[in-house]
């Protein structure tokens, strides 16, 4: 973990762009709440498709806008071509934007074909080619193997091919085992990758929504924890508050150990990650106070 001490912890949140007038006005209020807890970024999600990337463009000026806190867009290589991307790219300059999250993204059903960008690296390269230093950028990390990789070697791999094509950072699928996030680091340093990797952290609030999301991704939930969730049935305030701490320990184990900081997959809501944030005893912004 030397490589990840020596970074200077830095928080943020990731939401996704709403769909309707309601979802908004949520957003808006979510964001407003952990803007007082002083993060480095907001990240907003992108998908395929021209409607879902316009939502993601508005969303991104809205909440910069709004809290006047850095906001970090998404983009995806598929179903992307070059001038979409340079397209984009011009927008977000012209909007005072300077920090992106680069993933390769999922292929939606029946696609067949990803676009001109097959992987991420792809995609980071390309970026630096046409704008130098003037986006930060971001890159997923999987400490628990992307579930289509080959094999943990070649997700490595691939996740190195990421960083040499102009990665400033890195977040991490999320996970509730710390010893897989401590041993991904300990083979990247061995390859020479000491960029910040950030862990993603996901509050736990809804079983049934985290174990549909954790099949999906390949993020495994240990079995002590999943028993204890099915254990509560339909009761949402014992597995909040069983979540909470749960993902507490979790993250006071982590920066304990000197992780640059954590990635709070929020799902637009501001009350369980403001809980954590409490009990890890972080500050809000300029007064020194826990949330």
């Amino acid at each position: 973990m030397k490589s990840q001490q020596k970074h200077t912890p830095a928080f943020s949140f990731e939401f996704f762009p709403p769909r309707t007038e309601q979802g908004r006005e949520k957003l808006i209020a979510t964001s407003a709440q952990l803007a007082r807890l002083n993060p480095r970024y907001f990240s907003v999600t992108f998908g395929a498709g021209g409607s879902t990337r316009e939502r993601t463009f508005e969303t991104v000026c809205e909440l910069t806008a709004r809290t006047r806190v850095p906001a970090a867009p998404h983009l995806s290589c598929i179903s992307s071509t070059r001038e979409s991307i340079l397209d984009i790219l011009d927008a977000y300059q012209r909007e005072g934007i300077s920090h992106l999250v680069a993933l390769r993204g999922d292929l939606p059903s029946g696609m067949v074909d990803p676009g001109e960008f097959r992987y991420a690296n792809e995609l980071v390269s390309f970026i630096r080619k046409q704008t130098g230093d003037r986006f930060t950028i971001e890159v997923a990390a999987y400490p628990e193997i992307h579930p289509q990789a080959r094999s943990a070697s070649a997700d490595l791999e691939n996740f190195r091919r990421k960083v040499e094509a102009g990665a400033n950072s890195a977040i991490t699928q999320y996970f509730f085992n710390a010893d897989a996030y401590f041993r991904f680091i300990d083979e990247c340093e061995k390859l020479g990758l000491t960029l910040p990797i950030v862990p993603g952290i996901m509050p736990i609030t809804n079983f049934s929504q985290l174990a549909r999301f954790s099949d999906a991704c390949g993020a495994e939930i240990p079995r002590w924890i999943r028993k204890r969730l099915e254990g509560f049935g339909d009761d949402s305030q014992a597995i909040r508050e069983f979540g909470i701490e749960v993902v507490s320990d979790l993250c006071r184990q982590l920066l304990e150990a000197g992780a640059p900081g954590l990635h709070f997959y929020t799902l637009n809501q501001s009350a369980a990650t403001m809980a954590i944030w409490n009990n890890l005893g972080l500050p809000l912004a300029g007064n020194g106070q826990t949330a």
